[in-house]
């Protein structure tokens, strides 16, 4: 159920079948084996192509999980009510600042072209004539080598991502665009609405746009035949922390944690907890470890897939250091324009520091709770509300530790 990347040699079929299916073209596949193995790509009518994704229940692969219908719907709608010269935007989000993923990297080095397959029939399908791919230093030239292989995508603008944890954050996306300021800002219209330039903008991450390339080819049937009812099709893990072989993984949506662990040759009885969903993710306990990927089965456990990531402490790693200083590193890349980041963040790494100390823990662990209180809903952007949600879940899932700290000893160190 799931496959790791390798170099293997490429798949030959025109409807992939089975989970390899985004890395089914092979190690950084060229524009030639890129049509032998998934066939031209013909742009599909376009209420056909917005019926597809709808029935394909696609969501997005960039954090959020939205369904990627209604993003397409809302920026098509906006079209047609627009003002003379309001033509859409359409940008491929692969600037992947969260540390613990590489998962963008990876497709963008080794299926560029099934991206831009996805960047072209999002732009004909909401009307645009203006596309562009906002990417990391690292996956640069494999775009831009990519792009100039065919004769379909000479429009399509590339722009470097600030290498910094906020800058795929879609409004700092538009600002690093527009203004080469890559921080956040405080939006009050919908980005379909009025996004780059004030026109209706079309913002989907990179794995999302392969997936909608495969669609367009495939349809929703064939993306459904695999994966969770609810959540269905492949997505891409990257794995990380005390396991036995870190990598990228393309699993379908039903592999549950301890399946994807077991390919990576790590025995999920060596798990203490798992970080899932990145630094704005949450922490779970080893009873999610048979939970799967789909959204509503990790729901029960106060987790989503995110971005998709599963960062795993083993059972002689202190639970409460790991999160002290994630949460020192998300204050220090905070974009520092508003209350919460600028004090409420730092204050909190410094709790939590206290905290893993052993310092005063009933205290630090109410203060941190009255923190996490005042700091939800108030921040310019949602970078303040994920710092809270893994701070919030680490309490829960070492309530134990928070004990132990306090009696001057850690659990997890000493076995």
């Amino acid at each position: 159920m799931t496959m790791m990347y390798d170099p293997a040699a490429p798949a030959t079929h025109q409807r992939p079948a089975g989970v390899r299916r985004l890395l089914a073209a092979g190690h950084e596949a060229d524009f030639a084996t890129h049509l032998r193995t998934f066939g031209a790509l013909s742009l599909p009518e376009r209420s056909s192509m917005l019926s597809e994704l709808e029935a394909s229940r696609l969501t997005g692969r960039g954090g959020a999980g939205f369904a990627t219908w209604r993003k397409v719907a809302s920026a098509s709608s906006s079209v047609h009510s627009r003002r003379r010269g309001r033509s859409p935007i359409v940008i491929g989000n692969g600037a992947e600042g969260e540390p613990l993923s590489w998962k963008d990297e990876v497709l963008l080095q080794n299926a560029p072209h099934l991206v831009i397959d996805g960047l072209l029939v999002a732009a004909h399908t909401v009307g645009a004539r203006n596309t562009i791919l906002y990417v990391g230093r690292g996956s640069l030239e494999s775009v831009e080598r990519a792009i100039g292989e065919r004769d379909d995508s000479r429009g399509i603008e590339v722009v470097e991502a600030a290498d910094s944890f906020i800058s795929g954050e879609a409004s700092a996306v538009v600002n690093a665009i527009e203004n080469d300021d890559p921080r956040p800002t405080d939006r009050m219209a919908r980005m379909t609405e009025s996004g780059l330039k004030g026109r209706p903008t079309l913002l989907q991450n990179v794995e999302t746009l392969a997936h909608v390339a495969l669609i367009a080819r495939y349809g929703a049937h064939w993306f459904r035949s695999i994966g969770a009812s609810d959540d269905p099709g492949t997505r891409l893990v990257t794995v990380s922390g005390d396991v036995e072989r870190q990598g990228v993984f393309e699993v379908t949506t039903d592999t549950t944690i301890a399946q994807i662990l077991q390919t990576t040759k790590t025995d999920p009885r060596s798990v203490a907890a798992a970080l899932i969903g990145g630094y704005h993710g949450s922490w779970v306990g080893p009873a999610a470890l048979d939970a799967t990927l789909a959204p509503s089965d990790l729901a029960s456990f106060g987790a989503q897939p995110g971005a998709g990531i599963v960062h795993v402490l083993g059972r002689g790693s202190c639970g409460l250091t790991a999160t002290a200083e994630i949460t020192e590193y998300l204050a220090g890349e905070s974009a520092r324009q508003c209350g919460p980041c600028m004090f409420g963040l730092p204050t909190m790494a410094s709790r939590l520091s206290e905290l893993a100390a052993g310092i005063s823990p009933a205290t630090n662990a109410a203060e941190l709770i009255r923190l996490s209180d005042l700091i939800v809903g108030r921040g310019v952007c949602h970078h303040p509300d994920g710092t809270v949600r893994l701070v919030r879940s680490a309490l829960t899932v070492f309530a134990a530790d928070v004990r132990a700290h306090g009696h001057g000893h850690c659990t997890r160190q000493e076995g």
